[in-house]
């Protein structure tokens, strides 16, 4: 979401990765169990806006990792008030398992008196505590069940490599704090081999070195939003420190300019303290169990004149990735920025107008967006990463009712091309593709991308938005009927759409939404915006007055909205402080909501909260080229219904007439991460960035001598001569897929 948003209606596993990892010696571990796996529109430019694979061994090693106990429940039976699902009739395998579970607890207590007696106060770097044969049904450790001698004594030099609730963690920072997670999960760490993906954030969740499971599974998630990209409602304090600022590129402008404070490097002050490695694990802590983590094109480089902080923020979103996969949190990648802009709204970059795929620097701008599109995909795909970042989405909030609903499919197929192309077809090859609605609603995308591998649709639905008063009392008490008719609003509104794309498209998730039942919050319309709510804004802007019927209320909404959705993502995690010390966009954030009552302590609680469905239901099962499997490939009947590039686009300019850029360019490679042992030394990383040796083609240039109009302000301008298809069609090609990585 943003400060400006319509609504809109056998794999590889992470043991292939090459890198040391000291094994458990024998007479220490030779007796203990092995890990095992867990489971058998208002368009105003100022307002906002699956099957398990076989399970994989652990990396080979002999090192021990906190069993998670299987469970067959399935999620979607969860009571709405049950802490957890009600077990089954008990079974023959029932039966057998208790008989094992009994065996494990006496193991537990021989190792126990082992290593509290007979080898007191010491620990091993490569061994995991032996508390881990004592794990709790659900998977988490329990402070109490850990000897002594599992807890580094005042001499050892020995970090902990995982824990559970109630255990301490060394941030990457250096500093420390109490892990909180009541719902079983547990971290995982080790600074000699930084991409083992052992960690759970809950006792329902497959560990990442596990396959998710799009049917059986459900997306718990929460945005970062506002971190890598800007967001005036979000960091409110940063557009008040400098007056003019509306969106990125002028903020960026006045920043640069104001080198007394800092300059431009006051971003990297935001990227520092805005997002932190405590967030990450108090999402996990929450039920929580994926992020949406918007990333801007800057990150990768800057044209021209382009403002932008630049190649900055990737070192902090690989060291989200790090962080993901310390808690065990999944990732949904967002490209939110795109050149020239996608939807003229604050959150694309800048405001004003549109010139990608629009305009006379629509094709150019284009290029150099399905060239982002490569460089990440190449960068995600790697093993070290592909068992985090889940998801790719390729595109946020398009407004294909002004760029076109032929060009930006002609785009989108492209984009699969090239993506494909890279990672190879089928599941567990690169990411899911996401592709978002463009605010043309669900049901207006059955039938594109039939038997593509692995493409989603992700919408975001926003009550907030709707451009009209929203004066319907949400404050109605505490008991039953709480938040009168907002929470069956959300129910009708929006399950039967979700669960009707989900039988025709294919996996289908809400990629934001949130508890704006107005659209009251400091600068969510804008810097300048203006507000349709119709009531006193003030009284939505300051939560420490609001009573227990309004918290109540918002609750009920929150909850019901999860439960329209099924797998989701709120946006968003955490609002910035004004300059008045106070979140004034209350409805936004999950963390100010989980402290004061008005989201879930359990997003399991939620399951349920909009009853039996009235309208479309989901039957719990995708058609199987919808998930990598039988039938999922390549596309040519799309292909050649939507040929790229497109012949006109929607402003009626000639693509052939239009400027190009020449694909001569060096592609840039994003670099990986580099980490220190426990004893300060350089940790090896084989990866270098570039997943698929096979696409060594070259990237798009401006060609020498064009003078191309701004790309940020080419609606209507003249086209230059001699810059692309029309007088260069040999220098001016647009870079074709990559030759697939053969497996």
């Amino acid at each position: 979401m943003g400060s400006e948003r319509p609504f809109g209606s056998a794999p590889q596993t992470s043991s292939d990765i090459k890198a040391t990892y000291a094994p458990l010696p024998l007479a220490d571990g030779s007796n203990l169990l092995q890990p095992q796996a867990p489971f058998a529109a208002d368009n105003d430019p100022e307002s906002p806006r699956d099957s398990y694979a076989a399970q994989s061994s652990v990396a080979g090693s002999q090192t021990l990792f906190p069993i998670k106990n299987e469970r067959d429940d399935n999620l979607e039976n969860a009571s709405p008030v049950d802490p957890y699902p009600t077990p089954k009739r008990m079974s023959r395998k029932l039966i057998v398992g208790a008989i094992i579970a009994l065996i494990v607890i006496i193991l537990a207590i021989v190792l126990s008196i082992y290593f509290a007696v007979v080898k007191p106060r010491s620990k091993s770097s490569s061994s995991t505590p032996a508390a881990a044969a004592s794990s709790s049904i659900h998977g988490s450790v329990s402070p109490t069940s850990t000897s002594d001698s599992a807890k580094p004594s005042s001499s050892a030099t020995a970090e902990e490599l995982w824990g559970g609730d109630g255990s301490t963690v060394k941030a990457s920072d250096g500093s420390t704090f109490t892990y909180n997670n009541k719902f079983g999960g547990i971290w995982y760490s080790d600074p000699s081999d930084p991409f083992k993906d052992y960690a759970y954030p809950n006792s329902w969740t497959p560990p990442l070195n596990q396959s998710w499971d799009f049917e059986k599974d459900r997306i718990f998630g929460v945005n970062l939003g506002g971190w890598l990209v800007l967001e005036p409602f979000i960091s409110p304090e940063l557009f008040q420190r400098y007056p003019g600022a509306v969106d990125e590129w002028t903020l960026s402008t006045l920043m640069a300019a104001d080198t007394a404070n800092g300059g431009l490097n006051q971003l990297e002050e935001h990227y520092k303290t805005f997002i932190t490695e405590q967030d990450i694990a108090e999402i996990a802590g929450a039920g929580l169990n994926w992020i949406r983590l918007p990333i801007p094109f800057w990150a990768i480089d800057t044209w021209g004149d382009e403002p932008f902080l630049a190649k900055t923020s990737w070192k902090y979103f690989v060291q989200a990735l790090q962080w993901c996969k310390k808690y065990g949190i999944r990732v949904k990648l967002d490209l939110h920025t795109i050149p020239g802009s996608h939807n003229a709204y604050n959150h694309s970059g800048k405001m004003g107008q549109i010139n990608f795929l629009y305009g006379v620097m629509g094709m150019a701008n284009a290029q150099r967006t399905l060239n982002y599109l490569r460089i990440i995909t190449q960068f995600i795909s790697q093993p070290e990463y592909k068992d985090v970042v889940i998801i790719f989405g390729i595109m946020n909030e398009a407004l294909v009712s002004q760029i076109g609903t032929e060009e930006i499919r002609a785009f989108y197929v492209e984009a699969y091309k090239i993506i494909r192309g890279i990672t190879g077809y089928g599941a567990g090859n690169g990411p899911y593709i996401s592709i978002h609605d463009g605010f043309q609603t669900l049901a207006r995308w059955p039938g594109f991308l039939q038997g593509a591998d692995r493409v989603m649709i992700d919408s975001h639905p926003y009550m907030a938005f709707d451009g009209v008063p929203a004066l319907d009392p949400i404050d109605t008490g505490t008991g039953p009927g709480a938040g009168g008719e907002w929470p069956q609003r959300a129910c009708t509104r929006w399950a039967g759409a979700f669960n009707a794309s989900r039988n025709a498209f294919g996996v289908t998730v809400s990629g934001e939404f949130s508890n704006g039942i107005n659209d009251c919050g400091l600068f969510l319309r804008g810097v300048r915006g203006r507000t349709s709510y119709g009531g006193n804004c003030q009284d939505w802007m300051d939560s420490s007055t609001w009573s227990a019927g309004t918290i109540a209320g918002l609750l009920a909404f929150s909850s019901a909205s999860m439960d329209a959705f099924r797998d989701y993502f709120f946006w968003t995690w955490k609002i910035g402080e004004s300059n008045k010390g106070i979140v004034e966009a209350p409805l936004w954030s999950y963390k100010l909501g989980l402290e004061r009552g008005w989201m879930p302590k359990d997003p399991r609680t939620v399951i349920g909260a909009c009853g039996p469905p009235t309208g479309p239901s989901w039957g719990g099962k995708f058609e199987s080229w919808m998930t990598g499997g039988a039938g999922a490939g390549s596309v040519p009947i799309q292909t050649a219904q939507y040929p790229w590039p497109p012949a006109q686009l929607a402003d009626g300019n000639v693509v052939s007439q239009l400027p190009l850029y020449t694909s001569t360019g060096t592609p840039v490679t994003l670099p990986m991460p580099t980490f220190t042992d426990s004893n300060g030394q350089a940790v090896s990383v084989t990866a270098n960035g570039w997943f698929n040796p096979n696409d060594n083609g070259p990237a798009p240039t401006p060609i020498a001598g064009c003078s191309y109009p701004d790309p940020w302000n080419a609606n209507g301008v003249p086209i230059p001569a001699g810059c692309g298809a029309g007088g260069l069609v040999s220098r001016a090609q647009i870079t074709p897929p990559p030759v697939p990585r053969s497996f």
